[in-house]
């Protein structure tokens, strides 16, 4: 019986919010409050325009109840459309990102307020949708979608908090080419048919059987000849995970299958006695049906892990094996079927098996092997692995999407360690893109987010060793060299805090210390873009050594060659080993890439210390005939 006062109806609800609000009050509160305002006015017109009604406004949120779904998202379509015609007035710290989501559902009402589990769903949809975007539920999908002049994506069934069932998700494609487009359901509906023959088929087989002719069938490697191998087996435990295959069927789960194999290289890596080849090196066979043996020789390692995942619904397989390489056999070979919320304890069990099979005896215990993520909430985890993978296609774009994503987990996850540290990176990658208008600036605000990365988990490495980075840039070069030897110290198989240390260590005049530490950077990541070898070559120009910066600075290029500075060096290399014809043809080089180069602004931007080596550097690079 329904109480008095109360009554239930259905209806539409629209319910958005700001990414990134905490970061822009804390950034400038006054103008934050004095934009969110002038927001919420405009999309309270807009609701009210297209037959609706505000019944809520707390915080940065904005919650709008409509009798009608189509009513409803056109709503949220043309507040988005307007909201993004505003930001492009604005500089991009200070502009205002909305979520939407939109559901269609029963709700109470009391008096002006209303409650129930469509209001929550909507909630739930907005958290899930991307900064600018919009996300809406089956139910009202199927009032719209022959109604209105748009595409849509259906994302899956998502569970959320204080909901019994699963909500099918549905985001929707406001590009005019996206219109009558429907992606994805018969994906979804095909993989579960043929999931669901695969099961059945493996059933009547004998799953069991299967599995046993598979270990079987992994037992025959041939053994990688330790002769042939590219680099010398270190004299600890060396081990290379490759990328865990995604057998989901759907290329977009990438980013899950990648996650896993990452953040077990990045447990391995927190092992001091073991060596880890670096993601961007193993990531290179991903997709290609290598040897073990081919791995293992190509990288100088003796065991090789591999496996798949695949994941349905909210159920995840796992199957590895840790095979030792030089011997031509798999250690072990475990398959896991579990619930898909159970996926970082299934990450440390993998993790822990391979320390076990390699008899390590760890006197740091269990905490040097676990890398703290900071969350439980696994769609905040499942967003972390796309901003990644953003961050790591290095470029303005990509990088801009990356932030956004963060600053959205940031929201929600406030105490989130690892967001903060991917945060600072992106500023950092800014200044390096040159596409920020204040470098001074983004390395303050990625300062400021390393800095918050170690206030909540002060285990992690990567963060000293770009705060290092960033003093050096600000000619603390003492300084940067001490968070430089922080960083490797805690995570001594970190390729790119031995990069940050060794170009620290230049930058400082201590080349011949530089170089070894270079080197191991490189050994962690043989195939590491030119940066690395970038700096040895720098490193040896600086000790007049010129033959060997040659041999470097080619390299460099020859990995690198659209990196402007790598053929900036080789110009003064060739320079001062007499070969000035080479010398010139590297200036020209650097002025197709960069026409804009002014050796003038140049000069004031390298943090070197030793400044009868930058006036010796600067001269060379006049000669080559930059300007």
């Amino acid at each position: 019986m329904v109480q008095e006062g109360f009554k239930r109806k259905l209806a539409a609800i629209l319910s958005t919010d700001v990414v990134g609000y905490s970061r822009l009050m804390e950034d400038d509160e006054e103008a934050t409050i004095q934009s969110i305002n002038a927001y919420r006015k405009s999309i309270s017109t807009l609701v009210e325009q297209h037959r609706g009604r505000v019944v809520d406004t707390t915080g940065d949120n904005l919650m709008a109840e409509f009798s009608s779904v189509v009513d409803a998202v056109q709503c949220a379509v043309e507040t988005q459309k307007e909201i993004s015609e505003r930001n492009a007035d604005l500089p991009e710290n200070r502009r205002m990102l909305f979520r939407i989501g939109v559901n269609l559902g029963d709700i109470v009402e009391e008096d002006d307020k209303i409650y129930g589990d469509g209001v929550n769903i909507a909630a739930r949809l907005e958290s899930l949708a991307e900064a600018g975007g919009i996300c809406i539920s089956r139910t009202a999908y199927g009032q719209v979608k022959n109604k209105l002049n748009l595409g849509y994506e259906y994302l899956g069934e998502h569970s959320v908090k204080n909901i019994s069932e699963p909500v099918h998700v549905y985001k929707v494609l406001m590009d005019a080419d996206a219109a009558g487009k429907v992606i994805g359901e018969k994906r979804q509906e095909k993989r579960r048919m043929t999931l669901a023959a695969v099961i059945a088929l493996i059933i009547g087989l004998g799953g069991l059987a299967g599995w046993y002719l598979y270990i079987e069938q992994t037992k025959r490697i041939a053994p990688a000849s330790v002769e042939k191998m590219a680099f010398p087996l270190p004299d600890k435990p060396s081990i290379a995970v490759l990328p865990f295959d995604n057998l989901s069927g759907d290329p977009d789960q990438d980013y899950f299958s990648d996650g896993l194999s990452e953040e077990i290289i990045t447990a391995l890596s927190k092992v001091p006695r073991m060596f880890v080849i670096a993601r961007n090196t193993t990531f290179t066979y991903k997709g290609q049906a290598v040897k073990v043996q081919q791995v293992a020789e190509e990288l100088g390692v003796r065991y090789v892990l591999e496996g798949s995942i695949r994941k349905y619904e909210n159920k995840i397989r796992i199957t590895a094996q840790l095979i030792d390489a030089t011997a031509g056999h798999h250690l072990w070979a475990e398959r896991y079927d579990r619930d898909l919320k159970d996926i970082f304890a299934l990450q440390d069990e993998i993790t822990m098996k391979i320390l076990s099979e390699l008899e390590l005896r760890l006197t740091e215990g269990e905490q040097a092997l676990i890398y703290r993520r900071g969350t439980n909430n696994l769609q905040v985890y499942l967003k972390f692995l796309q901003a990644v993978h953003y961050v790591r296609n290095t470029n303005p774009g990509d990088n801009r999407k990356a932030r956004k994503i963060i600053e959205d987990i940031i929201s929600i996850e406030p105490n989130y360690a690892m967001a903060y540290g991917l945060l600072g990176e992106t500023y950092m990658m800014d200044v390096w893109f040159g596409t920020t208008k204040s470098p001074i600036d983004s390395l303050r605000k990625a300062a400021s987010m390393l800095e918050k990365a170690l206030y909540f988990d002060k285990s992690l490495g990567a963060p000293y060793a770009i705060l290092g980075h960033i003093n050096v840039l600000k000619r603390e070069w003492e300084k940067g060299i001490s968070l430089g030897y922080q960083a490797i110290e805690l995570e001594p198989n970190g390729a790119n805090s031995h990069y940050h240390l060794g170009m620290g260590l230049n930058f400082a005049d201590r080349s011949e210390e530089a170089i070894p530490i270079l080197k191991k950077a490189i050994r962690l990541n043989p195939v590491a873009s030119g940066l690395y070898v970038h700096h040895i070559a720098i490193a040896y120009r600086m000790m007049e050594q010129y033959d060997k910066a040659v041999e470097y600075g080619e390299k460099a290029v020859q990995r690198s060659p659209n990196y402007h500075f790598a053929h900036l060096n080789l110009a003064a290399c060739y320079l001062l080993a007499g070969r000035e014809e080479e010398a010139r043809a590297e200036a020209k080089e650097v002025i197709r890439l960069n026409p804009g180069f002014s050796l003038v602004k140049f000069a004031k931007t390298v943090p070197l210390k030793n400044q009868e080596e930058l006036k010796r550097f600067i001269a060379a690079l006049r000669r080559s005939g930059l300007k």
